[in-house]
Parts: C-alpha cells; structure tokens; sequence
C-alpha cells in the first residue's frame, strides 16, 4: 500500500502531465484518480463511481448552476449590457475616467449574471473594450477594469463556484451569498477609488468624456434610467428571492431564468433563434462544468478516502503553527494552484480538504468560503500564468500584447490581494449580514 505522502505526489505530477499534453480537466482528474486508484486499491475502487455519480448529479443545490448559465447567456443577448451602461454613464455624469466607473460596475454584474470569469470577462470585453480604446482611454486602463469588473462575477452572487463550494462542503449557499456581498461592496469601492485617483493625477489615462451633440432629453434620460433600473432589477429579485426565504437559490435561478425572458422581450430582443443560441451556449457550457465537476469529484473522493485529510492536519500540527497562521498557508496554496487550473477544480479539489480542518480550528465555513472564492479570484488573474489573461488576450485588438496585459491587471490584483486580507483579519465582514438576515 502507498503512503499517502508518496500517493499525493504521483498524483499531482500526473495531473502536472496531463494539463501539459492538453488532456480535457474532467476526463483527467476522473482518469488519473481511476487509474492510480485501481493499481492501490484493485476492483474495490469502482464503488467510488456510483456514489460520485449520485452525489454530482442528484444534487438539488448543483441543478441551481444550468439555470443561472442559462440566464447569463439569455441576458448577454437581451441587450442588458447596453442598458446597463448607458444607464450608469448617465448617473455618473461628466467625470474623467467615467467610462472606466462604469465598467467596473457593470462588467461586475455582467459577469454575476454569467456567473464564471471566464464568460464573465470575455463577454465584459466584448461590450466594453472597443468603446473605451476609441474614446482615447489608456489601453492598460481599459484592459485591467475589464478584468477587474468581469472577474468579480464569482464574488458577486449567483456564483457557480459558491454553489460547488457549498455543494461540495454541505453549508447553505443562500449564507454564502449574502455573505459575499459586504466583500464584493469593498472592492468595487477600492477599485473605483483607484480609477478616479489614479486618472487625477495623470489625466491622459482618460479623457473628459465628449457631451453628445444632441442633448438627451428629459423623457430619453427617464427612459434610460427606466431601461437600466429594470436590468439591475432582476438581480435584486434573484438575490432577493434567497435572502427572503421566498425562494432556494435553485428556484431562484428558475426566477432569474423568467426575469431575462420578460427582459428580453421588453428590450424587443426576443426571437427564436437568440433563444436557440443563448441554449445552445448554456448546454455546453454546463456540459463542461458537469464533466470537470464529476471528473474532480471522483478525483477528491478517492484522495479524501486515502487520508489526504489527515496527512494536511498532521502536516499543519507538525509546523506548529497558530490557526490563522495555517489559513494563510491554505491561502498560498490555492493561489499558486491557480496559476494552472481554473476556478471550478481548485474549488472542488480543496473546499473538502481544507474546510473541515479551517473548521476545527475554530473558523466559520462561510467566511473561510468567501476566503477561497477572493483568493481564486486573484489566483486565475495573476501573471504570468493565471488562466483568465489569456480570456482577455482572446477579444483583445491586434495591437495589445500579453505584457501589455500583464501591465494592466498587476494594480487591480493588488488591489483585490488587499481585500482578501482585510477579510481574513476580519471575519465578521462576512459572518454579520448572513447572521442578520438569515438568524
């Protein structure tokens, strides 16, 4: 029998082997647990599939993920972005860098309604980024408040990843939620505050943004601020739905679902074939999340089943270290995790491991939830190989390099690496508004 030690090497170098060669993430996580476990444990392995299977695919709290996927793409399509933007840009009003405001705030919602950074920054970028190169924005500027907003979609519920951390750890999603919100309100705070900062004191980061030459009337500006108030109104409704107990975050999503379909057909964007295609996208975009989440689940099922548990508690007692001290050891680990891996795996492989042993150090699950959820967010933006830099060079224009973009989210990084530590050194940022709300 091998030491768990010695298990837990070979397995993270075959993973290291099997990302390099290209090999699909569900399909390798499931492969290298099946196959390493087959030569330890012989046919006695094989029960771990059923159970997997049952665990990932009849859970109640993970059907929630295809029905938010499915609102994002109906509400990338229904015009929502437009709404939102012309929306904000009015609020704003005339200030340098509004533009750049605006983006962060909406980009953030676009990429709550996705609900993964991947989708969230991508299609953030498509709205977005054109529109503020040409206004002679700073192309760094305009590249890390893309990256900044589109990537604070897993913070900002509904987020798939706070599903698949509650699913996987058995807590309650609705408390990861409002949990995260208080969070998410820092940093889009910090983050405007860099922007409006950083472009007083040098001024050609972003011009003075152009009065129309036809002045909007006061009936166009009521029906903009009508347009806009309705789009964020649906995210109130689906977030509302949870914090009220009117709804689980699965039937919410079901609301979220109809929200964008009256949407949809307000903003005259209902056809057929946005319909098809905005299913069609969500199809495959859940197909994918399913294998990675069934591929690292069997993957942690059978690391947790050798004690990989133990062997991480024995090795955090052996360092001697005090409990806060260990959660910031946790906090490394997942950041440079995720400079190889996307969100959904670091989430499923370390929520089981490192949740029990954060608890029974005395820390609450949601507040250690939300920990990993900022931590991940950072992790896939940082250079040089955080996977989400490489979204973003996808839609960006010809001329922009990956050092450019490297350049460009290094602040806005900082700046969310920043919030993670308030919020480990103060957990009630997270644990007052669930306790208020939900007893």
């Amino acid at each position: 029998m091998m030491s768990i030690e010695v298990l837990t090497g070979v397995l993270l170098v075959c993973i290291l082997v099997s990302f390099a060669l290209g090999a699909p993430v569900g399909l390798a996580l499931g492969g290298i647990a099946m196959g390493v476990g087959y030569i330890t444990w012989g046919d006695a392995l094989f029960n771990v599939i059923p159970t997997t299977l049952e665990g990932t695919y009849f859970s109640f709290i993970l059907l929630a993920i295809p029905l938010y996927i499915y609102m994002g793409q109906l509400l990338t399509r229904s015009g929502i972005g437009d709404a939102m933007f012309s929306a904000s840009q009015l609020i704003i009003g005339k200030v340098r860098g509004s533009l750049a405001i605006s983006v962060i705030i909406v980009c953030s919602m676009i990429g709550a309604m996705v609900g993964i950074i991947g989708a969230g920054i991508m299609t953030s970028g498509s709205i977005a980024l054109r529109p503020m190169l040409e206004r002679g924005y700073d192309k760094r500027l305009a590249l890390g408040v893309i990256m900044a907003g589109g990537g604070l979609g897993i913070l900002i519920p509904p987020s798939i990843p706070m599903i698949m951390f509650a699913s996987s750890t058995q807590n309650s999603v609705g408390r990861m939620f409002i949990g995260a919100l208080v969070p998410a309100l820092i940093t889009i705070i910090l983050l405007i505050a860099y922007v409006v900062i950083s472009c007083k004191l040098n001024p050609k980061k972003a011009p003075l943004d152009k009065v129309p030459e036809v002045p909007q009337t006061p009936k166009q500006k009521l029906l903009t601020l009508r347009d806009g108030g309705l789009s964020l109104l649906l995210i109130v409704a689906v977030l509302g739905s949870i914090i009220m107990g009117i709804a689980t975050p699965t039937e919410s999503g079901a609301i979220g679902v109809v929200g964008a379909i009256i949407l949809a057909i307000f903003f005259k964007r209902f056809k057929p074939k946005m319909v098809q295609s905005a299913g069609l996208r969500a199809a495959v975009l859940v197909s994918v999340a399913m294998w990675i989440i069934f591929g690292a689940t069997v993957f942690s099922n059978f690391h947790l089943l050798m004690g990989v548990q133990n062997m991480v508690a024995g090795f955090t007692e052996d360092l001697g270290l005090p409990p806060m001290m260990v959660i910031v050891l946790f906090q490394i680990i997942m950041l440079l995790l995720g400079f190889i891996i996307d969100e959904f795996i670091i989430v499923l492989m370390c929520a089981p491991i490192f949740t029990p042993i954060a608890v029974s150090l005395g820390f609450d699950p949601i507040w250690f939830g939300i920990l990993m959820i900022l931590n991940i967010e950072i992790a896939v933006q940082t250079p040089p190989y955080g996977f989400a830099l490489f979204y973003l060079k996808g839609i960006a224009p010809p001329g922009i390099t990956m050092l450019d973009i490297y350049r460009s989210v290094t602040p806005f990084v900082l700046i969310k690496l920043l919030v993670l530590i308030i919020v480990m050194f103060n957990p009630e940022l997270v644990t007052w508004l669930p306790d208020k709300l939900m007893n």
